[in-house]
């Protein structure tokens, strides 16, 4: 029967034989470690891969001592092997390794410590090493989780670098109306996406922008977002795609859900990234045509009679004044129905639908368009007139 003493001295002795072992330990571990795919392929030099091996095994091992050589100082400095695993870890996420292959390389350490350990002992060593299979996992499993926890952080401040370059190279993109065909490259090059892509962009401002930007930084499916704020407004844009052969648009505009429901100026399409300044500024533009009634994004096709409207406003033309004129000898919801009755007209030219959309006859729509162009002026047969009317109901 074995005393703590006699167990003490037989371990320190199967400890220092591990440490005579690391050579072995370490080409153990590099045979083993190339099953790895991630590292079998990496970017790991093996001549890193050995020297790292070498001295995870040596301060390993050094952990396996009992706390009297610890305490001795043979071991040296007892956090060393946890500022190791802190460098291990930082170093692996830099090399691009994934997080499921760095588990599996760090857990081939302690088979590899037991096997040996199984080896180099006698018959007579089982009931020792029961008793410090908890201590050799415990070791290991330490430098694990540092490990894990420092790759976990370097990742994380790798995201926070790669996030601050494309939001340089983003607000380069929008800092000039002309963009150099230098520029183009190193900016899609960091953000990753095609140069002569098709794009989509909107715009927000106010209460919008918030929830633009709240969306555009969150978890996407599958659409990549790229995002610029500037002068309280907010901007996403996304690639659709490559012009197909012969100069051929691509597939369709496509929307992100999310964006669907938030009120913003919308451009639908615009080819390369050289055309985003303008795209810019036209979402941006369209964005301050929105009404309060709007419940998604507005295009130009939509809001092209807004935007008649106030640049006639801004050059002193208001049609609404001169159409509300015309229309003020109105009595008794005269007005409103005839309103109501060419407003239908316009959606579909046809008084026949017009008539059964109102449940009206067909007289009775016809009485109402005469009289309508009886009081404005307005005949709805002649497009130009028509253009009028639409721009002064903007």
């Amino acid at each position: 029967m074995h005393n703590d003493q006699d167990y003490g001295a037989r371990w320190g002795e199967l400890v220092e034989r591990l440490h005579g072992r690391v050579d072995e330990l370490t080409e153990l571990f590099l045979a083993r470690v190339q099953e790895i795919p991630e590292y079998s392929g990496s970017t790991v030099e093996m001549a890193e891969l050995r020297d790292t091996a070498r001295e995870t095994f040596h301060r390993l091992v050094d952990g396996l001592r009992d706390k009297e050589l610890q305490r001795s100082g043979r071991n040296g400095d007892q956090d060393s092997l946890m500022r190791f695993s802190l460098e291990l870890g930082a170093k692996r996420a830099r090399a691009g390794i994934s997080p499921e292959a760095l588990t599996s390389a760090v857990r081939l350490d302690f088979s590899i410590l037991w096997e040996d350990l199984l080896q180099i002992s006698e018959p007579q060593d089982a009931a020792l090493l029961t008793s410090r299979v908890d201590r050799v996992w415990r070791v290991v499993d330490e430098f694990a989780a540092h490990t894990h926890s420092s790759y976990s952080a370097e990742r994380v401040r790798m995201a926070q670098e790669e996030s601050n370059i494309r939001r340089e190279f983003i607000a380069r993109l929008f800092s000039k109306s002309e963009l150099s065909a230098d520029t183009i490259s190193q900016a899609s090059a960091a953000l990753v996406t095609d140069p002569d892509a098709h794009y989509s962009i909107v715009a927000a401002s106010g209460e919008a922008a918030a929830t633009l930007r709240a969306f555009a930084q969150g978890p996407q499916s599958s659409q990549r977002l790229f995002v610029h704020e500037f002068g309280g407004s907010t901007y996403v844009f996304w690639a659709l795609g490559k012009p197909a052969a012969g100069g051929r648009q691509p597939a369709g505009p496509f929307i992100p859900a999310g964006i669907a429901g938030i009120p913003c100026g919308y451009v639908e399409s615009f080819s390369g990234l050289r055309g985003l300044p303008s795209a810019a500024r036209t979402a941006e533009r369209l964005a301050l045509l929105l009404h309060p009634s709007d419940r998604g994004p507005l295009t130009a096709t939509a809001a092209w009679a807004r935007l008649a409207k106030q640049r006639l406003q801004d050059a002193g033309l208001d049609l609404w004044a001169d159409l509300d004129a015309a229309l003020s000898p109105c009595r008794g919801g005269e007005r409103e129905r005839l309103e109501e009755t060419v407003r239908h007209f316009l959606c579909t030219g046809n008084i026949t639908t017009t008539a059964q959309a109102l449940f009206c006859h067909r007289n009775t729509i016809l009485n109402r368009l005469n009289r309508f162009q009886d009081l404005t002026g307005i005949d709805l047969a002649v497009p130009a007139q028509v253009a009028r009317l639409v721009v002064a109901w903007a």
